[in-house]
């Protein structure tokens, strides 16, 4: 018969057990994780965060989240995110924080967000989308200045179509006068 008892070193209690369950899974994902007490104390975090903040697990793990690399951390989005939004809705997606570090500058960072009330614990993903946005806010720059490019072209257009317009009816009258002139020449030699 099989016994429930947990072997030494394995999780035995709810709360180990699905720390224990986070955190394999987030150390393998793409996006930056950490997992966080009800307190907002670090318990844990990923591979992908340390190499994306450029910290060292002794500096971030039972740290409070605020005071991550010297207080870089403590940006009054993220506090709304986890002290005023997280505890109404539980979950939170897409929350975007833009912030300048000091180690790797200006980065603008998609956070998701889940309250796990059963063991006190949120887990935070951080994706930084700094490249992406820059590229979006390129991308619209280069769309502004081409539709003004072709704003002035067609506005230089416009005025080229109205001077052909008028040289069209100016040729078209010259036109319309030959023809009159010439019928009038041909009634005046019929008389002669």
């Amino acid at each position: 018969m099989e016994s429930n008892k947990a072997k030494p070193g394995e999780p035995n209690n709810p709360k180990e057990i699905a720390l224990h369950y986070m955190k394999t899974l987030v150390d393998v994902a793409h996006e930056s994780f950490l997992i966080l007490s009800a307190d907002l104390k670090v318990i844990s975090a990923n591979p992908m965060f340390y190499e994306t903040f450029r910290v060292e697990p002794k500096e971030t793990e039972n740290s409070y989240v605020y005071e991550l690399g010297n207080g870089q951390w403590n940006i009054e989005e993220l506090k709304s995110l986890l002290e005023e939004i997280l505890p109404k809705r539980k979950v939170v997606r897409n929350y975007e924080v833009v912030h300048d570090f000091e180690t790797i500058g200006r980065k603008t960072i998609l956070l998701n967000a889940r309250q796990i009330d059963t063991v006190q614990l949120i887990v935070l993903a951080l994706e930084d989308i700094s490249v992406r946005k820059n590229l979006e806010e390129q991308l619209a720059e280069h769309t502004r200045s081409l539709e003004t490019i072709v704003a002035d072209r067609t506005k230089d257009l416009a005025s080229r179509v109205q001077e052909l317009e008028k040289m069209n009816k100016v040729m078209v009258g010259r036109e319309m006068k030959m023809i009159e002139l010439k019928t009038e020449l041909d009634k005046l030699k019929k008389i002669r």
